[in-house]
């Protein structure tokens, strides 16, 4: 008996990617397909090797079905839900009220090297924030959202741990 695939989703900023387990070498966004090889050797760590060039990358469990991915020195979060998981989910943002502040939590430990931004700058989603250092790479903290900079709680230097927060935003 054949094993079925599993349908799963990734939610990164409220955005939705279907995937099915087991995973292969072709991944699918939208109608176009990407054919990639996911690699770990002793010379340059875990990577993806997609169109003959390495994309370092490292993933870590941050709570029960949430991930950080470092991909080519960029972190994103994001959720794996089943279906049902999913809808769930749906059903509960739905009910919920709006959001009016978004908080910026450290994805990993490390150091702060630059912040990019002040308490009142306007700031729309995908900018960066700040410049954190961690396992020698340097990664950029993007907004996931339009607003106002309400806070920042850390300076260059600074030592963070996982979940610290770095920022407060008024989503506008």
């Amino acid at each position: 008996m054949a094993k079925q695939k599993k349908k799963l989703y990734a939610l990164l900023e409220n955005k939705k990617y279907g995937f099915n387990l087991p995973l292969t070498e072709t991944i699918k966004i939208g109608k176009r397909e990407y054919k990639i090889i996911l690699k770990e050797d002793e010379k340059y760590g875990t990577y993806i090797l997609w169109k003959n060039r390495r994309y370092p990358v490292e993933i870590s469990l941050s709570r029960q079905n949430k991930f950080d991915i470092l991909f080519n020195y960029v972190c994103y979060s994001f959720t794996i839900e089943t279906p049902f998981s999913l809808k769930r989910k749906q059903y509960l943002d739905k009910t919920k009220g709006p959001v009016e502040n978004e908080v910026i939590k450290a994805p990993m430990p490390g150091k702060v090297i630059e912040v990019l931004v002040r308490e009142g700058d306007n700031i729309n989603r995908g900018e960066p924030l700040l410049i954190l250092e961690a396992m020698k790479m340097q990664n950029e903290i993007n907004s996931p959202v339009n607003g106002i900079v309400t806070s920042v709680n850390v300076g260059s230097e600074t030592s963070v741990i996982k979940d610290d927060i770095l920022l407060e935003i008024r989503i506008i």
